[in-house]
């Protein structure tokens, strides 16, 4: 339900932010001017006739926005370039380590999945984890429970080595697994801020011009304040969807990690009886 509605939001104030083509309509004509061409249009009404419709349709132009993104783009300065530059290269980022992180964690829930209905069906632990197949993280952990057991002597026990290896392998997979989750909870807090900059980039823009022209002419200021109102947004764009796709990795992480404890701690009660 987040990806769906990040999406749709995403692509609405895509829309806005990029429709540059406004429609306007042409002035009518001068009321003086139709009262002299009266005397033509009454010799001639069957050509005035045929003529309308197309007059009708001459009427509305299209003009562009001069105070769009692509105007920004254009004619913005290095300082206007440099922060959407910065904003893209957070939004990239931010696409790419979601959908890589999605995958990672879809494929671990299927090996979830598969250690359940296989593992602890299998006849004793050789054949359990050949079951779970390679570049299996279910299989890593067992193998490392499988390592302990061997290593008997010194100053721990069995049971410490046991308890330790499957500990640490656990601990190893939840860090492989918040791995670059971090960066979108930088871009979620930062990206505002960076918008916020181009924001007051703009407005001291518009100040200097007006200060230039020496007068607040809406033409002066139009297009500076227009900049500042874009970079607001294009923070915010950048932002939000890095906060809701925090928050949704996060908790599908939450779930595979306290898999993989239960995983590791069933086989740690299992490797321990089996010895008795």
């Amino acid at each position: 339900m987040n990806a769906k509605t990040l999406t749709i939001a995403s692509a609405f104030v895509a829309f806005i932010m990029f429709a540059g083509p406004v429609s306007a309509q042409t002035p009518p004509p001068d009321a003086g001017a139709a009262t002299a061409a009266a005397p033509a249009d009454a010799a001639a009404p069957a050509a005035g006739d045929a003529a309308a419709p197309a007059a009708g349709e001459a009427g509305a132009t299209t003009v562009e926005n001069p105070y769009g993104l692509k105007a920004l783009v254009t004619t913005g300065d290095f300082v206007s370039h440099g922060v959407l530059i910065l904003l893209l290269i957070m939004s990239v980022g931010t696409w790419y380590i979601f959908f890589t992180k999605y995958i990672e964690q879809a494929k671990l829930l299927s090996q979830a999945k598969l250690a359940e209905k296989k593992f602890w069906t299998a006849v004793n632990l050789e054949e359990g984890i050949d079951k779970l197949g390679k570049n299996n993280v279910f299989r890593t952990v067992a193998e490392r429970g499988q390592q302990a057991m061997a290593r008997q002597g010194g100053m721990m026990t069995q049971a410490d080595w046991v308890q330790m290896s499957l500990a640490r392998a656990v601990e190893e997979e939840n860090s492989r697994l918040g791995g670059g989750i971090s960066f979108l909870a930088s871009v979620g807090s930062t990206a505002p801020f960076v918008g916020l900059f181009g924001t007051v980039w703009g407005i001291l823009n518009a100040l200097t011009a007006i200060g230039v022209a020496g007068q607040a002419s809406i033409d002066k200021v139009a297009g500076p304040v227009g900049e500042a109102l874009i970079m607001t947004a294009l923070g915010l764009l950048v932002a939000v969807p890095a906060v809701l796709c925090y928050n949704f990795l996060v908790r599908r992480n939450k779930v595979l990690s306290e898999k993989l404890r239960s995983f590791a701690s069933d086989l740690q009660t299992y490797l321990l009886t089996s010895t008795r």
